[in-house]
């Protein structure tokens, strides 16, 4: 070999070196940044992830392969290990916004996502003693509206409220922009809560489970009532407050000072992680009880169950997904905030992790490669034996 040979290959080798070194540095200083106010960070593969997977996934986003996907989040062992943002198409509760440029500090849409915070302002209320117990008939707090109060309509409890099995004649399985939908009844009503009173009974209260958003706002009413605060309020100062999260907005009803309980909230996904966390840590967050331990359990418990199989639970306006279902090497529950459009909080106890996911596919129900397939076709896969 010339010695001008060996001298061009030597540098060649330098140059692939310094390169791959400096590439190995950007993706780990790119996922993490340990000076943080918020979060302790920390490094996907210190946390047993396999960082190639991960970023395959942040590609195949940013390609549109998974389609309008604005935020990623993940919480390991502790540390937020990953944390992107993505431009795509967004609403505020129905309104087009156009594109958007997310990013750390970006509130967003949190739908129905806003039922799981109600019930934690819920349970906050249970250990304040503005409400009682959760066996509590809900017109202890409607007097003006005893004339519903009859047959087995009377046998709705609060705890009937959070499991959303209060037997209503409710139908929210036909899209929003559907006249019959009864949510979108309700937010057009004179009056709400008579509205949601009213419904007929057809089913034994507590026994089967119907989706409805009318509960949810039945219990922000509830809190309203005894604490003076409408549930934005009540939960800026007993839930957000003390999980440091300063800013929020809640959509209110048309023409109306009452917010849309069931799917006006508008959080950072950053805050939708804090909230994840207080869940997985038995009601506590940095050292501080936010929620009561017991609540927080019943709220991650399957109060009842439905789907092909039983396969799907239903806690304290939490759903409780199998996690088989989203990687067949998983064999436990997985509690999930669940919003319109793909917003997510993930929280698998079993592998410490929490997963936040949000997005623009609002109303948009046959997408594939939705939130729950990056957990199916990254993040699980990631995980290191």
């Amino acid at each position: 070999m010339s010695f001008f040979f060996s001298r061009a290959l030597a540098f060649l080798l330098l140059i692939l070196l310094v390169s791959c070194n400096t590439q190995l540095k950007s993706t780990h200083s790119e996922l993490s940044d340990d000076s943080d106010a918020e979060f302790q960070k920390g490094y996907l593969v210190e946390n047993g992830i396999d960082s190639l997977k991960i970023v395959s996934m942040e590609n195949a986003i940013k390609k549109g392969a998974y389609p309008n996907i604005h935020s990623v989040l993940l919480l390991k062992n502790g540390q937020l290990v990953f944390e992107k943002y993505f431009k795509g198409e967004d609403e505020e509760w129905g309104e087009a916004l156009g594109i958007i440029e997310h990013h750390q500090d970006s509130l967003h849409d949190v739908r129905s996502i806003s039922k799981s915070v109600v019930a934690a302002c819920t349970g906050i209320a249970l250990q304040q003693g503005k409400i009682d117990s959760v066996t509590q008939s809900i017109f202890d707090f409607f007097p003006e509206y005893v004339e519903y109060n009859t047959g087995q309509r009377a046998q709705i409890t609060v705890e009937t409220l959070l499991t959303m099995t209060t037997g209503m004649e409710w139908n929210e399985n036909i899209p929003y922009s559907d006249p019959e939908n009864s949510e979108m009844q309700m937010t057009s009503a004179e009056d709400p809560i008579a509205f949601v009173l009213s419904r007929p009974i057809v089913k034994t209260p507590g026994e089967v489970w119907s989706y409805n958003g009318g509960t949810t706002q039945l219990l922000a009413t509830i809190i309203e009532k005894v604490s003076g605060e409408d549930i934005h309020q009540f939960a800026m100062n007993h839930l957000f407050s003390p999980m440091g999260i300063e800013k929020s907005e809640w959509t209110n009803f048309p023409n109306t000072k009452n917010p849309a309980a069931a799917s006006g909230l508008r959080l950072r996904s950053r805050d939708l992680m804090k909230f994840g966390m207080v869940y997985a840590n038995d009601g506590h967050f940095e050292g501080r009880q936010i929620l009561p331990e017991e609540w927080v359990e019943k709220s991650k418990q399957s109060q009842v169950t439905f789907g092909r199989n039983n396969n799907v639970g239903y806690g304290y306006q939490f759903w409780i997904f199998k996690a088989s279902t989203i990687a067949d090497n998983q064999n436990h529950l997985i509690p999930t905030a669940v919003g319109n459009g793909d917003q997510r909080i993930y929280i698998d106890e079993t592998n410490d992790m929490i997963v936040v996911v949000t997005a623009g596919n609002y109303n948009k129900w046959d997408i594939k490669k939705d939130s729950e397939a990056l957990l199916t076709d990254f993040i699980y896969p990631a995980l290191i034996p």
